[in-house]
């Protein structure tokens, strides 16, 4: 199987490296519209800050996480879970240089912050709602 088919089918067990293949990735919804950043992934069957056992099984991910880790970057940390948004592993239809997803991003939560701002802040503006050329 070439490399390329292999990408576009990330719901096959395969190894990735994720801290190069998923992590800071920017994720584009079903029309290649920009939906959000990876920030971390979420992994099955292990638990937090515990290492894990040789021969267990490889985990699997589950979901891509973003939100706002800016300040964890440089201070330490992690931020906290109800902070970070979700997207789970079975939207995912590509892995490349972005990642892209088989749905919408206006169906996900992930976006919410973004809408709000468009109908309260930003439609309130004079020329807000006008659609650029």
């Amino acid at each position: 199987m070439s490399r390329t088919k292999q990408q576009r089918m990330p719901t096959r067990r395969r190894l990735i490296d994720a801290s190069l293949s998923l992590l800071d990735r920017q994720v584009l919804d079903i029309d290649d519209v920009p939906v959000q950043v990876v920030t971390d992934i979420e992994l099955s069957e292990v638990a937090l800050d515990h290492p894990i056992p040789v021969g267990t099984p490889a985990p699997t991910v589950t979901a891509l996480l973003s939100g706002p880790v800016l300040a964890t970057r440089i201070f330490g940390g992690r931020p906290p879970t109800h902070r970070l948004h979700r997207i789970d592993w079975a939207h995912v239809a590509e892995i490349g240089i972005a990642l892209s997803l088989s749905v919408r991003g206006s169906s996900l939560d992930v976006t919410w912050v973004e809408r709000w701002l468009s109908g309260h802040v930003v439609g309130r503006i004079p020329g807000g709602h006008d659609d650029p050329e």
